[in-house]
């Protein structure tokens, strides 16, 4: 993790963004300690494919049992 005062922050923000992207934890902080962190925006993986999780989740059959009335009631309000 590297740590930087905001002030380097200004004159360095390009190779710190650069930093980022490349997988290095950049947090920017004042005299008394952290205060943000750089991150970079990570894109969609694109769409998701349906049955991907096919055998590996498990419902139960009681998933789909009705369900209690002071439940139902709370929905109502």
């Amino acid at each position: 993790m590297r740590i930087v005062s905001i002030h380097a922050a200004e004159a360095n923000l390009s190779r710190l963004i650069d930093l980022a992207c490349a997988g290095e934890e950049i947090v920017i902080g004042r005299n008394d300690g952290p205060v943000v962190k750089l991150v970079p925006v990570r894109t969609s993986a694109g769409r998701r494919q349906r049955g991907s999780l096919e055998g590996e989740v498990v419902v139960p059959d009681a998933f789909f049992d009705p369900l209690p009335a002071h439940v139902l009631d709370r929905w109502e309000q």
